[in-house]
């Protein structure tokens, strides 16, 4: 091969990346340093010589090798531009290092490069210290290899990570499809957990296929659940608004009743019927209520009026029978009895057409009339008891019965018939107390 002209100096290059092999991070392979390749272009007759026919060699531990032909000038000048060429190549070694180093690019690609670069230098047309850039692309090669092996146990350990993550969802998902009921919370929940599951990365396709059907069958149990819950809830708004129709319209039927007492209590049943329904959908639910309390509030205001006119009608009769108490209350039997009864009667009729009364007033007012016509009552009987025909006779019977025996009594002892005139008396005797009693009971009545 024969080489024409010069490449540029890369000395600049060269002091810039020089001591690349010297930083920390180049100890990641054992505790041996990286070889130091010196700079060829230094004394690159050190490391080649040009000999009278142009052939340029390197000097290797294996002996010399030819790199190329020089024919261009001075050979001097011939080694230079070896090399030069030999610290592009030991440049390229600092670059690749300084990557690795830096953890900068793919791991893969520097070990390519890194083996590209050592297993050229057996035929690479340079000149300087070979051994030691060989034995430097051998540690590149080792320290590109440990790079790769750690970037694949980060993406097991990334990957590991991730398959756990979404397996976590999994078994979150599968819990709330078993027995959550919090309906938008797990809905609201679920949706959150596939954004995170579509940003978690690096799962190997048959774990991730694997758990994406378990998610998924998760998910499609949950809203199978859920719909079918609501599917039933639906049903039963609809039974509890058909039946809430028939409470409001009874409702309306009996707003305009005069029965207050049975219509009242009617009311109170349909309350206890509308809550036992259930709800209905909100919107017919909300009419359908506003319907019933319209009914409802129409019926009472009803009543509350007619209830007052009632107060004031029952007030107005409890002071007409007050009136009527008091005039009663004048009645005295004792001086002319058939006229006290006769008034008593009169006031009685009227009493009677007066009407009802407030509630709480009746047992006073009718617990003074019943005072009046007790005490006319009672003087009544007692002037029976005193002209009774019956008690009068047994009081002249009981006296003729003593005044026979004392007469047959009398005419025995005339007789001398003593036994005869003391039976006699002792049966007068007898007969004189019974009418005793019956002239005290006369006397009584």
């Amino acid at each position: 091969m024969t080489e024409q002209g010069t490449t540029p100096d890369n000395t600049a290059q060269d002091s810039a990346l020089r001591q690349a092999p010297g930083q920390a991070g180049d100890q990641r392979v054992g505790a041996a340093p990286a070889p130091q390749v010196p700079a060829a272009s230094n004394d690159p007759a050190r490391w080649g010589r040009v000999d009278s026919d142009g052939t340029v060699y390197v000097r290797t531990p294996d002996g010399e090798r030819v790199v190329g032909q020089w024919q261009a000038g001075d050979p001097a000048e011939g080694l230079a531009h070896y090399a030069r060429r030999f610290d592009d190549i030991r440049t390229e070694a600092d670059l690749l290092q300084a990557r690795l180093n830096s953890g900068a690019g793919d791991p893969k690609q520097a070990l390519a490069s890194a083996k590209h670069l050592r297993d050229g230098l057996a035929e690479a047309a340079v000149v300087g210290d070979l051994a030691t850039l060989a034995a430097r692309a051998d540690h590149l090669v080792a320290l590109a290899e440990q790079a790769v092996a750690e970037a694949r146990a980060a993406r097991e350990q990334a990957r590991a990570e991730a398959a756990a993550r979404k397996e976590a969802l999994v078994a979150e998902a599968e819990q709330i499809a078993a027995d959550s009921t919090q309906w938008k919370a797990a809905g609201d929940r679920l949706r959150t957990m596939l954004d995170e599951w579509k940003a978690i990365r690096g799962v190997d396709r048959k774990t991730d296929e694997q758990l994406w059907r378990r998610f998924a069958k998760a998910r499609d149990a949950f809203n199978r659940r859920r719909g079918s819950h609501f599917a039933e809830l639906d049903r039963q708004r609809a039974t509890a608004k058909a039946r809430k129709q028939e409470i409001v319209a009874e409702a309306e039927e009996l707003a305009d009743s005069t029965d207050w007492g049975p219509t009242a209590g009617r009311y109170k049943q349909l309350m206890a019927e509308w809550k036992a329904a259930g709800r209905a959908p909100k919107d017919a639910d909300d009419a359908l209520w506003q319907r019933f309390r319209a009914a409802q509030d129409r019926f009472f205001a009803h009543r509350s009026e007619a209830f007052s006119e009632r107060d004031a009608e029952f007030a107005e009769n409890a002071r007409r029978k007050e009136e009527l108490l008091a005039e009663a209350e004048q009645i005295d039997p004792s001086t002319d009895l058939d006229a006290a009864r006769a008034h008593l009667y009169r006031i009685q009729e009227r009493w009677e057409q007066v009407g009802r009364v407030p509630r709480e007033r009746v047992r006073e007012l009718e617990g003074r009339m019943r005072a009046v016509e007790e005490r006319v009552r009672s003087a009544v009987d007692a002037r029976w008891r005193r002209t009774d025909p019956e008690a009068q006779a047994r009081v002249e019977q009981f006296r003729e019965r003593v005044e026979q025996l004392e007469a047959q009594a009398a005419k025995a002892r005339a007789a001398g018939d003593q036994r005869r005139a003391e039976k006699a008396e002792a049966q007068a005797a007898q007969w004189r107390e019974w009418l005793a009693a019956a002239e005290a009971a006369v006397a009584n009545r």
